[in-house]
């Protein structure tokens, strides 16, 4: 049965900011849709419950590549999270369809929905909440813009924040959910849930989901359970509280990149130390730090980050 983008939709009684949640951006990484999924169906039964819940906002979750995670492929031509910049975004908006590939064809659908849901629920503030996967396994961590109500969502998931990643990548979704795109207040953060296929990695997805409504007013503390901070505080016990990154190994498909297996996210490098191969022979890490998605799948455009912890 082909997917539907639309996870699903809450609205609270009160009015408040819209939570726009995307899970499955890239096809391969299905633990920020099932979590969409779960929590779903916990606010439909949390009254039953606990017949004090309030909810205050809109809730929505959506499938961020469809096609892709049919095929069950990171993406189908392109990565989807390359594609969000303004200028990209208004071309696929005014382009035949039949000129349009694959990823095109997801970003319209996505914007176009993203555009009559805030149409018509008409919030003062969203926030943009991205969740993702790693093909490594290792520590969880949460990216945040310059903006610095992002940078306090990002803490409060309880993951390290990766501060300047934006700088070294282009066209995600963090790029394009800002003030100017949206057309009124935006907050845009991303969080990494763990390894694509670990079955914790959903129930940290939860958690962070969980704690960004917490944090940004959906949900009173109140009816949060401390066992989302405790899931997300042991799994990231040892990481840096915030890291800076240092270096991105770009790849390109021609390239034939291989990563020497076993890296896993925040393990330290020491420069000089053998981290892949590719055509050219071998390639070391060019400074002391930590590695980040380190990359063990055959489609990406970055082979490795290196961060090291930061002094805030």
């Amino acid at each position: 049965m082909k997917l539907k983008r639309l996870i699903g939709k809450y609205i609270g009684e009160e009015k408040g900011p819209m939570l726009i949640c995307f899970g499955g951006m890239h096809g391969n990484e299905p633990a920020g849709v099932r979590a969409l999924e779960i929590m779903f169906k916990m606010l439909e039964v949390e009254p039953l419950s606990n017949p004090d819940f309030s909810f205050k906002g809109c809730l929505l979750g959506l499938r961020g590549n469809v096609r892709a995670q049919e095929a069950g492929k990171r993406y189908i031509v392109k990565d989807l999270n390359r594609q969000w910049t303004p200028e990209h975004v208004e071309r696929v908006l005014h382009s035949p369809l039949e000129d349009l590939d694959a990823e095109d064809l997801e970003l319209r659908e996505n914007i176009l929905l993203i555009r009559k849901e805030i149409e018509a629920y008409n919030p003062e503030k969203v926030v943009m909440l991205d969740i993702h996967t790693t093909t490594a396994f290792g520590g969880i961590f949460s990216i945040a813009t310059d903006d610095l109500e992002s940078l306090r969502i990002a803490k409060e998931l309880h993951a390290p924040v990766i501060m300047g990643l934006l700088d070294g990548i282009s066209g995600t979704s963090l790029h394009y959910f800002n003030d100017g795109n949206i057309g009124r207040r935006c907050v845009p953060v991303a969080f990494e849930a763990g390894q694509h296929d670990e079955t914790l990695s959903v129930n940290r997805a939860i958690a962070a989901l969980t704690n960004c409504m917490r944090t940004i007013g959906c949900v009173r503390a109140k009816d949060v359970e401390n066992r989302h901070d405790k899931l997300l505080i042991e799994f990231s016990k040892g990481l840096p509280k915030v890291a800076e990154l240092m270096y991105v190994h770009r790849i390109h498909p021609k390239d034939e990149f291989n990563m020497v297996p076993g890296y896993k996210n925040f393990q330290p490098v020491k420069k000089g130390q053998l981290l892949a191969y590719d055509k050219k022979g071998p390639i070391y890490a060019p400074v002391d730090g930590l590695i980040l998605m380190p990359l063990y799948q055959p489609q990406g455009e970055d082979g490795f980050f290196i961060i090291k912890q930061a002094a805030y």
